[in-house]
């Protein structure tokens, strides 16, 4: 992925694309994002970002993330490890190339890896809701949820 361009909006359009085009079975997540378990007695999985695109084209970080996780998009709560999450916040990271848009899920992955080198009782995992309909997977995908729409959603 050397020779495609970083640097502008439509460079990173045509990453993307070239990321989905080698995932079998691509579904377009309305929801992703990556979560730490808590650090406290509440059951509240913490999410620094979330990224929602219910009918739209989801970030190239989105795509990202399932390529390392070769996940396929669909509603699933996935343990990150921290060799993970460092491939991911290095492939996403030439990205910052473009300035002409914000990169939210490299600072909060940037986040999650901080905090897991300062409380390595803490961890990851990536959440990904392919439709907000589905039955929630699991605790941490119930926590997305909430945050999402503030509904309580069962398990």
């Amino acid at each position: 992925m050397s020779d495609l361009d970083w640097s502008t909006p439509e460079g990173l359009a045509a990453i993307r694309a070239h990321l989905v085009d080698r995932i079998e079975g691509w579904r377009e997540p309305a929801a992703h994002a990556v979560g730490l378990s808590p650090a406290s007695s509440t059951p509240d999985w913490d999410f620094p970002h979330v990224t929602a695109s219910p009918g739209a084209r989801p970030a190239l970080a989105t795509v990202v993330l399932a390529t390392i996780l070769g996940h396929d998009g669909s509603t699933a709560t996935l343990p990150l490890s921290h060799s993970d999450l460092e491939a991911a916040v290095d492939s996403l990271a030439p990205a910052e190339a473009c300035t002409d848009v914000p990169h939210p899920n490299l600072a909060a992955w940037r986040e999650v890896l901080h905090e897991l080198e300062g409380n390595p009782a803490r961890e990851a995992v990536a959440v990904f809701v392919a439709d907000l309909e589905e039955p929630v997977a699991s605790e941490a995908d119930a926590s997305l949820r909430v945050r999402l729409g503030g509904a309580t959603p069962e398990l």
